[in-house]
Parts: C-alpha cells; sequence; structure tokens
C-alpha cells in the first residue's frame, strides 16, 4: 500500500474540518488555503468523502462541508479506505495489479507486501483525527477546547 497525495490531501481536509468544530459549513476554498491543498484535486476528493459518510455537504452561499462524525471516532484508516474504495481492491501492493504482475500467482514478495500493508492499516486503524489534533495543540502548548462527539 503506498500513502499517495490523494490519501495526504484526504487526511488533511478531514483534520481541518475537525480542526473547526461546530456546525457551521467550511468552504472549499478555506479548507484549500488553510492545508495547502490544490483547490482543483479538493474538488475530486471530497465527494469520494462524502460518499463515505465521514462529512456533508451544504449547498448556497453559506454552504461548504461539515463533519458528520466526531474526529475521536475517525481512525486515518478509514479515511484511506475511503479514498481506496474508488480503486480495484485486488490491487497488488508491488504492482498496479495482481493480474499485470509479471509473476502472477508465483510472486514470493506478495505474502510480504500484504502483511506490510495490514501492519500499515494497524497502525492507521489506531490513530484518530482526534488524536492529530490532540498532538497539535499539545506541541503548540494551547489549552483549547477539544471537539468530542
Amino acid at each position: 500500500m503506498l500513502i499517495t497525495q490523494k490519501h495526504r490531501y484526504a487526511i488533511r481536509a478531514i483534520y481541518e474540518l475537525a480542526r473547526r468544530p461546530g456546525t457551521r459549513p467550511v468552504k472549499l476554498a478555506a479548507i484549500a488555503e488553510a492545508q495547502a491543498i490544490p483547490l482543483r484535486f479538493l474538488e475530486v476528493i471530497m465527494p469520494e468523502l462524502k460518499s463515505t459518510g465521514l462529512i456533508a455537504s451544504k449547498r448556497g452561499c453559506a454552504g461548504g462541508y461539515v463533519l458528520v462524525k466526531p474526529p475521536d471516532r475517525i481512525p486515518i484508516a478509514e479515511i484511506i479506505r475511503g479514498v481506496d474504495r474508488q480503486r480495484k481492491l485486488d490491487r497488488c501492493n508491488a504492482c498496479l495489479t495482481r493480474e499485470q504482475c509479471p509473476l502472477h500467482g508465483e510472486c514470493a514478495f506478495m505474502p510480504l507486501w500484504d502483511r506490510v500493508q495490514s501492519a500499515i492499516y494497524n497502525v492507521f486503524d489506531q490513530i484518530t483525527i482526534q488524536d492529530l489534533i490532540t498532538d497539535e495543540k499539545r506541541k503548540r502548548g494551547l489549552d483549547i477546547p477539544i471537539a468530542k462527539g
């Protein structure tokens, strides 16, 4: 499993929404600016994240995006899996697809890559968006109320 730029942008977008607790929708441009994400990428990523049920959108001049789940209930792995749902599930961790692998069915490395992917997901399953926010606040020495859900 590779952590792509798309994964990073998706995590940062959810993180930015979590940093702005409340019910006011956040504009795409505000997310892009705060997290240094190109707007054109967010325009693709946010509908994918919306289909996961992590976020919701509201149209209009007061529109934007909001978190549906509380940040302490959003493991990083859920965001990555949401982005990956759009990709083929039979993807090999070393090749583009298992079928296009020149060693398909005889690859001695596939079990290794599968174990690595499992270990990575295990780590990402244990870290929530709230953990990232809490770590940032600790690092900055801030005593700001933490969003609970």
